[in-house]
């Protein structure tokens, strides 16, 4: 589902009331725990954590326009979705993060490449979530970011 939103609390309006909660919960794990430099914006209709322009002049190689996306938190039509794009390029990231989810969700991993879905807002790990925000800084991701553009240029 896209919501035209604003601001991230504008999105969090839109929601039903049985998601509010938990985005917000969501939402503030992700903001406290991000490394500085991040920042919280809109874009694609999600919330997102962005590598801003001033500190990544480039942007996101897709739209040059656009900052940098790291995270991004949705509610989708049968899920809540956090996309974290640090999981998608960074193997051993991933690696610990499959490792530990079955220590904190009774339930199956359920993900893509860079999106984590929860069915159930009482399945959201937000402790899990927080340790998972604050293991990648914009520095690294920056470095990892264009390691990955420098590879699928020479393809």
């Amino acid at each position: 589902m896209e919501y035209t939103a604003n601001s991230p609390e504008d999105y969090i309006s839109q929601l039903p009331e049985e998601r509010k909660a938990a985005i917000e919960k969501l939402r503030l794990t992700v903001k406290q725990n991000l490394p500085s430099g991040f920042e919280e914006t809109m874009a694609y209709g999600m919330i997102a954590y962005v590598v801003p322009h001033h500190l990544y002049p480039p942007g996101y190689h897709v739209k040059p326009e656009e900052p940098l996306p790291f995270i991004s938190i949705a509610s989708q039509k049968n899920y809540i979705a956090l996309y974290h794009m640090g999981i998608y390029m960074n193997p051993e990231l991933l690696a610990w993060f499959q490792e530990e989810y079955p220590k904190a969700v009774p339930t199956k991993l359920d993900m893509g490449k860079s999106c984590i879905r929860f069915k159930k807002v009482s399945n959201i790990p937000y402790e899990l979530i927080a340790e998972l925000s604050g293991k990648v800084t914009v520095e690294e991701y920056i470095g990892r970011y264009e390691r990955e553009i420098a590879l699928i240029k020479k393809k």
